[in-house]
């Protein structure tokens, strides 16, 4: 989930100011019920689904945070914020690198041709 959250999280701030705030904010609220059917379907109740959408909420606002000037950063702070969210990663360099090169992808490409065949905006 956490892996999925990064590239959500790139993916918003890359378009935040390209994209219409409306098409973002229905493309996130696609995202984040996508996730909650998915917590449905293993069984919770609702109670447990809320609380569990709260945190997984919680946690992508905190992601989208710490990642706000990424460009900006060191790599040694890029692994400083990827290690908060995934503890003991051997590979952390390479997933450091896998992120600037999604974040460069994004940058490449329109939010219109990553979304056209998920969401109809």
């Amino acid at each position: 989930m956490i892996v999925f959250f990064f590239h959500l999280g790139f993916l918003l701030k890359t378009y935040k100011n390209i994209e219409k705030k409306d098409e973002l904010q229905n493309f996130f609220d696609f995202c984040i019920r996508q996730i909650e059917l998915s917590i449905r379907e293993v069984g919770y109740g609702d109670a447990t689904i809320n609380k569990k959408m709260k945190d997984y909420v919680n946690l992508l606002f905190s992601i989208i945070d710490k990642i706000d000037k990424w460009e900006l950063l060191e790599f040694a702070e890029k692994k400083k914020i990827l290690n908060i969210y995934i503890n003991n990663l051997q590979n952390i360099d390479n997933l450091v690198d896998y992120y600037e090169k999604y974040r460069n992808f994004l940058t490449k490409n329109t939010f219109k041709n990553l979304t056209k065949d998920i969401i109809t905006l």
